[in-house]
């Protein structure tokens, strides 16, 4: 199954994955978009969720491989 084929996350989402696939820390992150650390983590907690993975990495992962970032 493909995970990401009617996944469609906001822009400000697709931010995120972008610095942090960049190595950008979560706490960079969130400097760099001008949310909080704790906005950030929730908003990939969600993403995760709404993917069905456990980690930030594999949400970076099927980004990545779906041309998303």
């Amino acid at each position: 199954m493909n995970r990401a084929s009617a996944w469609a996350p906001s822009s400000d989402d697709l931010a995120i994955l972008g610095l942090l696939a960049e190595g950008h820390t979560v706490a960079s992150v969130a400097r760099r978009t001008g949310l909080s650390e704790r906005t950030v983590r929730r908003r990939l907690r969600a993403l995760g969720d709404e993917l069905g993975v456990d980690s930030t990495i594999e949400t970076v992962v099927i980004a990545v491989r779906a041309g998303l970032i």
